[in-house]
């Protein structure tokens, strides 16, 4: 009987795995995806179709926000609703989609020490980010277009942000402008950057994001043309709509991106990729010289970079591989977390985004020592299938979450959440 049971609970944990698979972006149950079941020598082929059959079958999807357990059960939702190509854009890492499991992966390999006999009846979840307390450390990170999968995209974002009181992040290929997103929001946020190859385009969106009072530039650093997002490719194949306007020359094609807001107004005839290839720390040099705003690079990885950016004066960093999507490292964010702090020293804040999808995974990153958390696919997966009320009901979960395992641990403030709290999966 006991076997039983476990068997049960090993199928529905696998089926669930599979329905956050990238690969069931696309309609019907993927070829590529038995092949790798097969190929990993886990499984015969007889119980990989078995499961493949239980998926098809599927459980009830939610109806309502509050009918959520957990922010994974809006993915579904989020995958029924979308064009199979705007769900493989959200979904796609690159090549095997293997750095976007490492993500998730990485939190596994760490276990929290809880202590017991605390006063947790009052709990301080408040952090303070270049001399702005947030209420919560968990921050919207940037994702663009995302009127690909509401309406209402980013204004629906900036609403729930400002009702949750978290911080949003807005991306330059945004789908409303900075000054929409900023009004929804009720307050600052900060600006997310593409340096393309012209620099006066750069330079008038960072006036405009500073004229709309951002105070904090976020210049991304973890993506160049050629990332190979096979999943979302197959899902652009995939989907018979004509919308050559939203997928030709994929996403870090400039004309692609030409058309969205920050780019209104400006004189794209020399650009030619939206971010430039030749970026390097003397550009870094020119963005400090040119913008009164903070600086944060996102996309930091390694200590050596990390030292550079606290040497080149950077005001912060970003620790993230893009969600997965930039390159095929197989190293999740957190992973890489421990080492950049290191190189920073204590000497600048330091975030951390990827694979975040529980309380339990925040508490990790901010015991390891990051300043604050970045969530992406999630919100965007409420996003998706309920527009405002789907975000703020994400947001609330991950609140919940964290405020419990923070009651569970014995830390009553966020600053109280420290390494001692942590142990290596052995």
């Amino acid at each position: 009987m006991e076997n039983s049971s476990r068997k049960m609970k090993d199928r529905r944990k696998f089926l669930r795995m599979l329905a956050g698979s990238p690969l069931l972006a696309l309609p019907g149950p993927s070829h590529i995806l038995l092949q790798k079941l097969l190929a990993s020598g886990h499984m015969e082929t007889k119980e990989v179709f078995r499961l493949f059959e239980g998926l098809e079958q599927g459980e009830a999807l939610i109806t309502s926000p509050d009918q959520a357990f957990d922010v994974m059960d809006f993915e579904p939702v989020a995958r029924k609703t979308l064009p199979p190509a705007h769900f493989g854009f959200l979904a796609t890492g690159v090549d095997d989609d293997a750095t976007v499991r490492a993500n998730r992966e990485g939190f596994t390999k760490l276990q929290i020490r809880t202590r017991r006999l605390i006063d947790v009846s009052s709990i301080d979840t408040s952090v303070r980010l270049f001399g702005t307390s947030w209420d919560n450390p968990i921050a919207l990170s940037p994702v663009g277009d995302q009127k690909a999968f509401h309406p209402e995209g980013e204004v629906a974002v900036a609403k729930a942000a400002r009702t949750k009181g978290h911080l949003q992040i807005l991306s330059t290929v945004t789908s409303f402008s900075v000054e929409d997103v900023t009004a929804a929001r009720g307050a600052p946020i900060w600006f997310q950057l593409y340096a393309n190859n012209v620099w006066e385009i750069v330079r008038a969106m960072i006036k405009r994001a500073e004229a709309a009072s951002c105070p904090v530039l976020v210049l991304t650093v973890d993506l160049k043309e050629g990332s190979n997002r096979e999943t979302l490719f197959r899902a652009e194949r995939a989907d018979s709509r004509q919308c050559s306007m939203c997928h030709t020359n994929g996403f870090v094609g400039f004309s692609r991106v030409a058309a969205r807001p920050m780019f209104a107004g400006l004189d794209i005839s020399k650009a030619t990729n939206l971010i430039s290839p030749a970026l390097t720390w003397d550009y870094v040099k020119r963005l400090k010289d040119t913008t009164t705003m903070k600086l944060v690079l996102k996309g930091i990885v390694t200590r050596e970079d990390a030292q550079l950016a606290v040497e080149h004066g950077v005001d912060g960093i970003i620790v993230s591989n893009h969600g997965g999507r930039a390159e095929e490292t197989l190293r999740s964010s957190i992973e890489s977390l421990p080492e950049v702090l290191e190189g920073s020293a204590g000497k600048i804040p330091v975030l951390v985004d990827g694979g975040i999808r529980r309380g339990t995974d925040a508490f990790k990153a901010l015991a390891l020592g990051a300043t604050a958390v970045g969530i992406g696919r999630p919100y965007i997966w409420g996003l998706a299938a309920f527009g405002q009320a789907g975000v703020e009901a994400v947001l609330t979960i991950l609140r919940r979450e964290l405020q419990t395992i923070m009651r569970q641990a014995g830390t009553t403030s966020i600053d109280k959440i420290t390494s001692a709290y942590l142990a290596k999966k052995s």
